[in-house]
């Protein structure tokens, strides 16, 4: 599932959570936040709200392209390993 948005924030984060259940219990195992520009803590708690739905569904969900504030996000919160990367981790400062 590609996220065709440039932001994910609380005001829209359900709406992405919604689609992406729907994609992952049809079997997508890859979501794509190629076109995600800016992010806040939603965006951490959607990727984990997708790792559940993909764990309940049996699928071995991988995310691409995840934008730097969401993996800065994931590491201050001590999450940032349970994210499993599709793409290589950018190496950290």
């Amino acid at each position: 599932m590609k996220l065709e948005t440039e932001d994910i924030h609380i005001g829209n984060a359900m709406e992405f959570v919604a689609r992406a259940a729907a994609a992952i219990r049809a079997g997508d195992a890859i979501v794509d936040f190629s076109s995600v520009r800016r992010c806040d803590s939603a965006a951490v708690a959607f990727a984990l709200e997708c790792l559940r739905c993909a764990h309940a569904a049996g699928v071995a969900l991988r995310f691409v392209a995840l934008p730097a504030d969401l993996l800065s996000l994931a590491r201050l919160y001590g999450v940032e390993e349970l994210l499993p990367l599709a793409d290589p981790a950018p190496p950290r400062p």
